[in-house]
C-alpha cells in the first residue's frame, strides 16, 4: 500500500493559502478517485481506496506543517511500512507557480514540514511531489507569503495542475516514479 500525504495546516483560515497547496492536491486526488477523507486517526485525517489500480491511503496531517512528521510516523508504525512507501505533496517556493517538481527522495531544503518528517521517519528516502507556489517577493516575510491566499489567477492555474498530480500519483503508486519525472518535471504553465 502506498500513503499520499498532502501538507498543510488544519483550520478554516489556512484554506486556500500557498502552505495549504499539499492539501488541496489531496482533496483533488480524493474527488477524482472517489476516496471520502472522513477517518480520524494519526493524528490525520484519512481516506483509502484505490488510485492507479493500487491500494492507497490518503492523508492530511492536522498538527500543523512544522510537526507533519509525527502524524507520519503513527501511520508508519501502524501499517509497518516503509519511508519509500510515502508519496508526499508539499509547496516549494523556489519554483514558478504551478511548476511541479518529482523526486525519488532528498532533503528538506528548508521546508519545515518535510525537515519533520524525515525527523520522525528517520530517512530522507521517500518519493515527493513538489508544487511551486512562486517565489517571496522581496520584502516580504517568509511565513506571511506562505500562509498567504493564492489569487484568482493563481488558482486557476493549480485547476490546470491538479490533474498533472492525480496522474503523477497514478504512476508512482505502480513504482513508475521514472514515469511521472519524466512526463511532469517540467516548466510552469504561463
Amino acid at each position: 500500500m502506498k500513503v499520499i500525504v498532502g501538507l498543510g495546516n488544519p483550520g478554516r483560515q489556512y484554506e486556500r493559502t500557498r502552505h495549504n497547496i499539499g492539501f488541496a492536491a489531496i482533496d483533488y486526488i480524493a474527488g477524482k478517485n472517489q476516496i471520502e477523507i472522513s477517518s480520524k486517526k494519526h493524528k490525520a485525517l484519512i481516506g483509502s481506496g484505490y488510485s492507479g489500480g493500487q491500494k492507497v491511503l490518503l492523508v492530511k496531517p492536522q498538527t500543523f506543517m512544522n510537526l507533519s512528521g509525527e502524524s507520519l510516523r503513527g501511520v508508519m508504525d501502524f501499517y509497518k511500512l516503509e519511508p519509500s512507501d510515502f508519496i508526499v505533496i508539499f509547496d516549494d517556493i523556489s519554483l514558478d507557480v504551478g511548476q511541479l517538481r518529482i523526486r525519488r527522495k532528498g532533503s528538506a531544503g528548508g521546508h519545515n514540514g518535510i525537515k519533520s518528517i524525515i525527523s520522525h521517519l528517520g530517512s530522507m528516502d521517500f518519493p515527493r511531489i513538489k508544487i511551486g507556489v512562486g517565489e517571496k517577493p522581496k520584502g516580504y516575510d517568509l511565513a506571511d507569503y506562505v500562509l498567504g491566499h493564492f489569487s484568482k489567477g493563481e488558482m486557476e492555474i493549480y485547476d490546470d495542475v491538479f490533474p498533472d498530480v492525480d496522474d503523477a500519483v497514478k504512476l508512482m503508486v505502480m513504482d513508475d516514479i521514472s514515469g511521472a519525472m519524466n512526463q511532469y518535471n517540467k516548466k510552469a504553465r504561463k
